[in-house]
């Protein structure tokens, strides 16, 4: 008789096969997103993304003809008691042999009146690259899925003035040997979200103290305009999801006024005259 853990990790590959499985592995694969002797850190925030990219990796190294450890990394940047109860309470539930350790991140941003967001992101990722280090993982493996990726191309062209996608792995250039991995990557939000409601799972969504102070809360943030624009465009345009996806597989260099390429400017009449 399975568990109650055994029941959420085989919905994963019967009941959510074709919207979470076959897309999680097929993401795995085709970018080699892990290898032979990898030690991957998956780091989780306690939402539902980072809880499914555990769990998928679990099932991932029971099945994979590589070998590769796991390790499960919790940073608390400063949660509140219940927030810190809950991520411990599902871990337990969905057995995740979690690692957990404290820094400072929340109090170090809460003054920060511009990105505050940006910052926190940043630092987040600097501690569990080091402390994935210390662990002796090669890789971090983070919850962000096509939802993120195309918000993250919108956000880039309405507010950045520029156009630019979320790989799905990267070197860290501050931490010499390690990788950010993706393995959700094809996986859509609203997969996610059946799977989560599905199981009757209740997780974190965003815990920081700024959230919690402020007035605009997650409901005038950036990336859920984003979420609303692209829902409003689907109602004539179905697919216009997947249509910027797709966009940053056909970029056509040619036709752009500049572009950079590891920091190298190309622009357009310097490439024009060398024609």
């Amino acid at each position: 008789m399975l568990t109650r853990a055994g029941e959420i990790e085989r919905s994963i590959i019967t009941t959510y096969r074709k919207g979470i499985w076959s897309k999680f592995v097929r993401a795995v694969k085709e970018y080699a997103l892990v290898s032979e002797g990898d030690r991957i850190a998956v780091c989780i925030s306690g939402g539902k993304d980072s809880m499914l990219l555990a769990k998928c990796m679990q099932e991932l190294r029971r099945h994979s003809p590589v070998s590769f450890g796991l390790e499960f990394l919790v940073m608390d940047p400063g949660y509140n008691p219940e927030n810190r109860a809950l991520i411990e309470e599902n871990a337990t539930l969905l057995e995740i042999p979690v690692h957990i350790f404290r820094t400072q991140i929340f109090n170090a941003v809460f003054e920060v009146e511009k990105n505050p967001c940006y910052l926190c992101a940043r630092m987040r990722r600097g501690y569990l690259y080091e402390e994935a280090k210390k662990l002796g993982c090669n890789k971090i493996a983070l919850g962000h899925h096509f939802d993120d990726v195309i918000e993250t191309i919108l956000m880039g062209i309405f507010y950045g003035g520029q156009m630019q996608s979320m790989p799905p792995k990267l070197k860290s250039t501050g931490h010499p040997g390690m990788q950010l991995i993706r393995p959700l990557y094809y996986v859509h939000e609203q997969d996610i979200v059946r799977w989560k409601e599905h199981n009757g799972l209740r997780f974190l969504r965003c815990a920081c103290k700024f959230t919690e102070r402020s007035a605009a809360n997650e409901e005038d943030s950036k990336r859920l305009e984003m979420k609303r624009l692209i829902a409003e465009m689907k109602k004539t345009n179905p697919n216009a999801d997947i249509s910027i996806f797709r966009s940053a597989y056909n970029v056509h260099v040619d036709t752009l006024i500049q572009y950079d390429s590891k920091g190298k400017k190309y622009p357009f009449l310097e490439r024009f005259d060398r024609e």
